[in-house]
């Protein structure tokens, strides 16, 4: 689980010196291609650097061919240089060098479009990217990871708090690189050409940022924390409400719930909303400082011997580059804010990112593992937690090839999770499970649950035609329609399908609102026989169902044949009649066989 608690010594590390080991795990995941496109947009931040410094060069000419084109015209050396464009007089001056201050204007703005754009076009890829490996990396974590885990920070992971990440971490780290580059570059031209205007002025906006950043980076991360918190459990509300929207409106509970959400939601906005005001308020002063300077610039020139005229280059040539400084420093400052404000939320995707990648094959078909003899479980103990209750103690059970198994219990006996165990989704913290004599491990696994068919006790059903959800997990054009109907017919769900409006198209509705508990687990048990599963696991597969149609269903599995095996869990006794042997589990122990009395295993008794 994502760990929510900031660091001791955060709030005490160098402005820089948090945010960039977070910023280093995060580039290492990003692949070739984005680190290539990285480094491209580094050159092309370059170019833009060098445009932008040309832009700035340019005004110098531009305002003293404004203010004395005559003297440029009696200049030996530029007067050539102009006579060679045609500017041979004070007009053909003025339109000449109009065009070309326009003209590197043009160019340093097309560049500045054309950075912002990729900037923008690689950080909502990379996004895409990083959302596309937490959600591939999840999937692929063990069953009892998952169980540990609530949703809703995963869900947050790939929605809201990738949002953050995209918006507050990669733009702005580019922002910082982009703007970082182009004021060395603009600041190195104001150095040749005036040394200590240049460095007073960038020295005194960025003192002025610096001491801003140091006083309100508590306050920033502080909020971002808030924040974090605040979005997993706005989503966290949705779920439980939306999910649970029948006994919500049975129990009369929206407006707690609502009240939940509007708690959590203003949280998260007044978070977001401070950041963002401590993030663009010292624009304001700054912009007031440089105004401030350029005056006192103007009136000291303007006592010069050349009077204003003289000191007109120099004050649009400085007023030119805080036009450009300032924002690029403002810039760099909201991006830092950003950051900072991001890092509980960027620690938070980072444990989704770290979690073990699974290797290239996982995600291709496998080969079931051969299943000739039987399935074994020995000396088999369990518990979810380290320290925690045994849910599974000493349990040792052999499942002969084609045989049928039931299994009784009181609830919590630990029925489900024997199953989970035997499907290869736990894995035993003590003992072993072997199929025909081979003990189990990472690889084996996924190849014995290739054999395996599991209708749980809650049918997951998605929001889609019943053919789909039949064949669930297979691409619609590549659903064998066929064996679909073959699956619904053995059951029992046919007729009903057919009736619905839109018969086989039909729409399931979320999570199977338009379906009943029957219908829910009559599709579960298609779902189970159209994958042609030779061991198939039934968790509690018929208690929604009817007697009459519970003692079909039956009939059709013990009609499969001796090379299909069946363990089947169930409170009913008459639901396992058919089984060759019938086990009972009580308290993590398995009884041995003979244990259990049931003179007559009479129907609808519970055990």
């Amino acid at each position: 689980m994502p760990s929510r608690d900031l660091p001791s010594d955060s709030a005490a590390d160098p402005p820089l010196a948090s945010l960039l080991p977070p910023l280093r795990r995060l580039w290492r995941h990003l692949d070739a291609r984005r680190r290539v496109q990285a480094a491209a947009l580094l050159a092309l931040t370059a170019v833009t650097a060098t445009a932008e410094v040309l832009a700035i060069g340019a005004v110098l000419p531009f305002l003293a061919a404004l203010a004395d084109p005559q003297a440029l015209l009696a200049d030996e050396r530029v007067g050539g240089w102009l006579a060679r464009f045609g500017a041979t007089d004070p007009e053909g001056v003025r339109i000449l060098f109009s065009v070309v201050f326009a003209a590197t204007a043009v160019v340093a703005g097309a560049f500045r479009i054309g950075l912002l754009r990729a900037s923008c076009a690689w950080a909502f890829a990379t996004g895409a990217d990083l959302d596309e490996a937490i959600f591939r990396r999840t999937l692929h974590q063990p069953y009892a990871v998952h169980l540990k885990r609530h949703s809703s920070e995963v869900i947050a992971g790939v929605t809201s708090q990738s949002n953050v990440v995209i918006h507050q971490v990669l733009s702005p780290a580019l922002s910082i690189v982009n703007a970082s580059l182009l004021l060395a570059a603009v600041v190195a031209a104001l150095v040749v050409w005036r040394p200590f205007a240049a460095l007073s002025a960038f020295g005194g906006f960025v003192a002025v940022y610096g001491v801003i950043a140091v006083l309100s980076r508590k306050r920033i991360i502080g909020h971002g924390e808030v924040a974090a918190q605040a979005s997993t459990r706005v989503i966290r509300t949705l779920q439980e409400g939306l999910g649970g929207i029948r006994d919500v409106l049975l129990d009369g509970t929206q407006a707690h719930y609502g009240r939940i959400f509007a708690s959590e939601d203003r949280r998260l906005r007044r978070a977001q909303a401070r950041v963002q005001f401590l993030g663009q308020s010292p624009r304001y002063a700054i912009e007031a400082l440089g105004m401030t300077l350029i005056a006192g610039l103007a009136f000291l020139l303007g006592r010069g011997e050349d009077g204003l005229a003289g000191a007109l280059p120099t004050l649009g040539g400085l007023a030119l580059a805080a036009q450009r400084m300032l924002p690029l420093l403002q810039e760099a400052y909201w991006s830092y804010s950003s950051l900072s404000g991001a890092q509980p939320t960027l620690r938070e995707t980072l444990v989704l990112l770290d979690q073990p990648e699974p290797d290239a094959s996982a995600d291709a078909a496998v080969e079931p593992i051969p299943f000739r003899e039987a399935v074994r479980l020995e000396n088999v103990g369990f518990r979810y937690d380290p320290g925690g209750p045994w849910v599974l103690r000493d349990v040792s059970l052999t499942i002969p090839r084609g045989s049928r198994i039931g299994v009784i219990g009181t609830s919590g006996g630990g029925k489900s999770t024997l199953l989970d165990v035997l499907a290869g989704l736990l894995a035993p913290d003590v003992g072993l499970l072997s199929v025909d004599g081979v003990p189990l491990d990472e690889t084996s696994r996924r190849r014995w649950q290739a054999r395996i068919a599991q209708v749980p006790q809650t049918i997951h059903i998605v929001d889609c035609s019943m053919e789909e959800n039949i064949a669930f997990g297979v691409p619609p054009d590549r659903i064998d329609r066929a064996r679909v109907l073959d699956a619904a017919r053995r059951a029992q769900i046919v007729d009903a399908i057919e009736a619905m409006p839109g018969g086989w198209s039909a729409s399931a509705g979320e999570r199977g609102a338009r379906l009943s508990g029957g219908q829910r687990q009559r599709i579960g048990i298609a779902r189970a026989l159209y994958k042609r599963a030779d061991v198939l696991i039934l968790d509690e597969a018929t208690s929604a169902l009817d007697t009459e149609t519970e003692r079909s269903v039956m009939q059709t599995l013990e009609a499969l044949g001796e090379t299909v095996t069946v363990v089947t869990v169930a409170h009913r006794l008459s639901t396992l009649s058919g089984c060759s042997q019938v086990l009972e589990l009580r308290d993590g122990r398995l009884l041995p066989a003979g244990s259990l009395r049931v003179p007559a295993l009479e129907p609808e008794c519970e055990s």
